[in-house]
């Protein structure tokens, strides 16, 4: 019976081993890694959406909470209105202030949209992927 050559640390002797065996090993050990890594990184995304949805969770309170402070300054100007004047006016005068800030804001956001370029990076690296392939 013939008994393999040890190596220094136990293990087989390394020094012995066929290119194939040696391969097969360092193939064995890099899908080793690979595996461990993206588990590594599966448990980090794990984490980080979890982080992200409680942050999500407070912008969408602090959102609500903000919504209906509006809300009740409005009703309190409304009411405050009222004391001046007719109700139905004082509400008309509410809804008309609230009217001209959304205008405003939807202007704005037009605006704003107009500048932005979606994915300009990626647009023009795809716009030059036909002329690599021709070798230009």
């Amino acid at each position: 019976m013939s008994a393999s050559p040890m190596g220094p640390g136990g293990g087989p002797d390394k020094t012995q081993a066929s290119i194939g065996e040696l391969l097969a090993d360092a193939t064995r050990n890099f899908s080793y890694l690979l595996r461990k890594e993206v588990e590594l990184a599966k448990a980090e995304v794990r984490e980080e959406v979890r982080s992200l949805g409680m942050v999500a969770a407070m912008f969408a309170a602090a959102a609500i909470a903000a919504l209906l402070t509006l809300v009740f300054l409005s009703h309190a100007l409304w009411w405050a209105l009222s004391n001046v004047m007719d109700q139905g006016w004082a509400a008309l005068i509410v809804a008309i202030i609230w009217a001209v800030i959304g205008a405003v804001l939807a202007s704005r956001a037009r605006r704003q949209l107009r500048t932005v370029k979606a994915l300009p990076r990626t647009q023009q690296t795809a716009h030059e992927i036909p002329d690599a392939v021709r070798g230009r």
